[in-house]
């Protein structure tokens, strides 16, 4: 294979920026990324507009300029310092690799309908069951007389006789749209085609010869309009088959990513960490390390499957740990700034007030200058308990967006969500649950309002039922007293059975 670990974890060879530039996707940001998968590691804005120039993609008094103005550090793309690194996890850079055809797509094209070279049967041949049904089946009859269809349907049953009432369920089967009743009146003339016997049953009348012929013919160029226009439509089930494939590979990604073990770190102070708690996800084991004990520290790191921290990648870096395939939680806000209504005034998102609208958590961090002081007076007592005290706020904050696939953001009137980067698609959220529950007819246990409690996470918990809503288009959780738990405000959720 190769050496590149971001084109490895992809599944695709090293591209070449001569080779993309003029693709139909090329623009600075998409080839940003390009000149980084290229590369295989982190680079400097220069060296990328280097890239450009050397490549030529632009101009060298446009190629730094323009990928300045694509704002160049959203994901997938992360700045740390001066430098720009992919996260080749993310799943909108496999998509883009996809976008770019640096990537074949991983479904191949769905089988569709081929032009049918048997020719149909000559106008003399009798109407079969099989045409009826190919051309009539949703097809709007309401232009057909009475007569016509009546001896179609009687044709294609062998030509004997049959009860009036039988015709139209045939028709009924097949469509809604015809005029034909059960009343024999209209078929009571002297030339009717259609004759009715003392029994009450209807047959085809002697003499129909040219009226059959015509009725084939009409019905037959029916079918063959029919299968005109279905070339090139999916061949039927088909679409199914790929929904059901595609749900089987979202299942299997959301087993696996269900069994990775994860961490989340809060390291002290950030420049240059002398302290790093480390918040075992699955265990909900704390451990923090000062000092020597980082060495320690940095090989336990190594045994997670997913880290988490809020700026997380000059973190690691701060720490001396680098591996550049471990998957990366970025706990940060995933917006910076909040725009409030016509005043033009600005909010500044933070972590703690996404963990305070979010958790129910009123002072979730410590304050620096109380750790820094801890840390000076050799009080690691102390230090450690606020360490893992942010590190129990930054789980509760983790929680709630693995939950929700958002996290909230209220701040007087504004009250919305911010989409959690750290939750992957295909991961089960409370969604799921809610449409298990109510297909299984089984309970769910839920905790609302704020956090769970550390040492007993369910203490608070409550049973709720999945019952639709007036409208049926959502489901709703209704408590014991029939109250309606508002979702947003579920901070974890399990499947219960029913205790009898």
């Amino acid at each position: 294979m190769h050496s590149n670990p971001w084109c490895q974890i992809l599944g695709i060879e090293p591209p070449r920026l001569e080779v993309v530039k003029d693709h139909r996707e090329a623009k600075p940001y998409s080839l940003l990324l390009v000149a980084l998968l290229e590369r295989g590691e982190p680079m400097t804005l220069e060296q990328v507009a280097e890239r450009f120039v050397e490549a030529g993609v632009a101009n060298p008094s446009k190629a730094l300029l323009s990928l300045r103005r694509c704002k160049p550090a959203r994901a997938p793309v992360y700045r740390d310092g001066d430098l720009y690194a992919l996260d080749p996890h993310d799943q909108e850079l496999d998509l883009w690799a996809f976008r770019l055809d640096l990537r074949p797509p991983k479904f191949g094209p769905i089988e569709t309908i081929q032009p049918d070279p048997a020719p149909l049967p000559s106008p003399q041949v009798p109407l079969s069951l099989q045409e009826l049904v190919e051309a009539w089946t949703g097809a709007s009859l309401n232009q057909w007389s009475a007569s016509r269809l009546a001896l179609a349907v009687l044709e294609a049953h062998g030509g004997g006789s049959m009860p009036a009432v039988d015709i139209i369920a045939f028709l009924r089967q097949r469509t809604r749209w015809f005029h034909l009743g059960e009343d024999p009146k209209k078929f009571e003339r002297r030339n009717s085609a259609v004759r009715v016997l003392e029994n009450g049953h209807w047959s085809i009348a002697p003499e129909t010869d040219d009226t059959l012929v015509a009725i084939r013919k009409a019905v037959r160029e029916q079918i063959r309009a029919l299968r005109n226009r279905a070339v090139g439509d999916p061949v039927p089930g088909a679409v199914e088959e790929r929904i059901r494939e595609a749900e089987q590979r979202r299942e299997a990604r959301a087993r696996k990513l269900s069994r990775m073990s994860r961490a989340l770190l809060v390291g002290f102070p950030a420049e240059a960490p002398r302290a790093l708690t480390i918040l075992d996800v699955e265990r909900r084991e704390l451990t923090t390390y000062l000092d020597r004990d980082l060495e320690t520290a940095r090989e336990r790191l190594a045994d997670f499957d997913i880290l988490g921290a809020v700026e997380i990648r000059p973190l690691l870096r701060t720490l001396g740990f680098q591996d550049p395939e471990k998957r990366l939680a970025e706990l940060g806000p995933p917006q910076k700034t909040r725009k409030l209504g016509r005043s033009g005034r600005t909010l500044k998102v933070t972590t703690t007030l996404l963990v305070q609208a979010s958790c129910g958590i009123r002072r979730p961090f410590g304050e620096p200058e109380k750790l820094a002081e801890y840390l000076e007076t050799g009080d690691h007592a102390k230090l450690r308990r606020r360490l893992e005290a942010d590190a129990k706020s930054l789980h509760a904050l983790y929680q709630y967006g693995r939950l929700h696939g958002a996290v909230r953001l209220r701040w007087r009137s504004l009250d919305e969500f911010l989409p959690a980067p750290w939750v992957h698609h295909d991961e089960k959220r409370l969604y799921h649950q809610k449409e298990t529950a109510f297909q299984l007819g089984v309970p769910l246990r839920v905790v609302a309002g704020s956090s769970p409690d550390w040492e007993n996470p369910w203490s608070r918990s409550k049973l709720v039922e999945a019952k639709k809503d007036p409208s049926g288009r959502s489901i709703w959780l209704v408590d014991e007293f029939g109250f309606v738990v508002d979702d947003a405000e579920i901070q974890a959720a399990r499947l219960a059975m029913r205790v009898h």
